[in-house]
This record gives structure tokens, C-alpha cells and sequence, in this order.
């Protein structure tokens, strides 16, 4: 079934409206946050409803995926993020289709990024994904590994670090979600204290970016509510 055009305008406004509330009761501006629609096992149809709502700022989870949908889209403005997890052999793809990449981990994806960037594009901005608990089958360096690592990505050309992403367990709490982005925040000020400019804070996603404004966040990733419920695979 079709979704009509207003369903994404309706959605989106009222996602803006919700972060731009989470800004001001923080003493932010609400542009100081940008939205990323997580488009996973979405169409290019619907991404493209998106854009015609406002959007440009989109995050796939799925390299092949992205890469067949690309193309149809490629007379928009649209600025990609990579946002699932990362495997080295998928760095070549990943270094030529999108702009950021949020879930580097470790040293030898950031060094396959940077060597396989063209110099031709702007580097790609980098991410950091940090584990601040211990989750079976997600990705994330530890905290007591994030400095060294960082400052090791920072010197690596055609690569651009600028902060640091997580996805911490789901929670209904919201003084332990702001707990958990309060942390991040804290590590991103420690590596601005070593001497590094880093500037994003990639946290929050549908049922706590609110928490994650509060606390900081300059890029949340929305999918459901904003695109409804995901397709099965085999109809992208």
C-alpha cells in the first residue's frame, strides 16, 4: 500500500517539533541537532517522500542494500551516513558511497577507510562507536581503549574524526538513558581535552532521542517514526 506524501510531512513535523523542544529545555537551539532517518528496508520512493519533506540526512544499515537504492536517488541532495556495523570487507563500498561512517570500532576499519577514500572526495567523517556496556553482538571500543584509538584515527588522511556514537540497551528510564549519554558526552570533553576538536555526539534514536538532546546530542537516528513500520526485506 502506497504512503501518501503528507503521512512522511506529519511525521517529520512532529518529530522536529519534539526535538526542538528536547533543544530549548536544554538551553540549546534546536538547529544544533540534525535528524538522520534510518532508511534500512526502506524504498527509495519513500526516501525520496522524505526528502521532499525536508529531509536530507539519511543512515543505512546495509551496504548492498544502500547501494542498490543509491542510484535512484542520485538526483538528490542527500548526504549518507553508515550506520550498521562495519566489517572490513565491506570498507571499499563503504569509503566510496557515504559521507559518514558512525560505527568505527577499531584501528584497521579506520586505516582501510582512509586508504580507500579517492582523494577526490571530501574525507569522510568518522565516528567513534563506543560500547559503554558489555552487549553480546554489537559492536564498540571500550572506553579505556577510546583514547588511544582516537587520537590514532585523527592523524589518518581522507578520514575526518569527528566524535562519538552509541547504542546503548533500550531502557524506559530516563534518568538512566541521560546517565548513559551523559557518559559519551563526558568521554567526547576528556579527547577534547587531549587536544582533538571533535564536535558530534551521535546518540539517541526513536524512543530516546529526547534524552540524548538533553544530554548532548548532535546527530539522533529516527526510523519507524518517521518512515512507519519496515517492509520485509525482499520488497526493497
Amino acid at each position: 500500500m502506497l504512503t501518501s506524501p503528507q503521512f512522511y510531512r506529519d511525521n517529520i513535523a512532529a518529530i522536529k517539533n519534539r526535538i526542538a523542544a528536547a533543544a530549548r529545555s536544554a538551553g540549546r537551539q534546536p538547529e544544533s541537532v540534525t535528524l538522520i532517518a534510518v532508511s534500512k528496508l526502506q524504498p527509495s520512493s519513500a526516501i525520496a517522500a522524505a526528502y521532499a519533506a525536508g529531509l536530507v540526512d539519511f543512515g543505512e544499515n546495509y551496504v548492498q542494500e544502500a547501494l542498490l537504492k543509491q542510484p535512484e536517488l542520485q538526483n538528490h541532495q542527500l548526504t549518507w551516513h553508515f550506520i550498521g556495523q562495519l566489517q572490513t570487507n565491506k570498507t571499499r563500498v563503504v569509503a566510496g558511497a557515504f559521507d559518514w561512517v558512525h560505527t568505527v570500532d577499531r584501528l584497521k576499519l579506520a586505516q582501510r577507510l582512509s586508504e580507500q577514500r579517492s582523494p577526490d572526495l571530501k574525507p569522510v567523517n568518522i565516528c567513534l562507536q563506543v560500547a559503554l556496556e558489555t552487549e553480546p553482538g554489537k559492536g564498540g571500543v571500550v572506553p579505556e581503549a577510546l583514547g588511544e584509538l582516537a587520537l590514532a584515527v585523527a592523524k589518518l588522511p581522507h578520514l575526518r574524526l569527528r566524535g562519538l556514537m552509541c547504542i546503548p540497551p533500550e531502557t524506559t528510564d530516563e534518568s538512566l538513558a541521560r546517565a548513559r549519554f551523559a557518559r559519551l558526552r563526558g568521554l567526547l570533553e576528556e579527547l577534547n581535552g587531549s587536544g582533538l576538536s571533535l564536535d558530534t555526539l551521535s546518540m539517541g534514536m526513536s524512543g530516546d532521542f529526547e534524552a540524548a538532546i538533553k544530554e548532548g546530542a548532535t546527530h539522533v537516528r529516527v526510523g519507524t517514526a518517521i518512515f512507519g513500520a519496515r517492509p520485509p526485506a525482499a520488497s526493497i
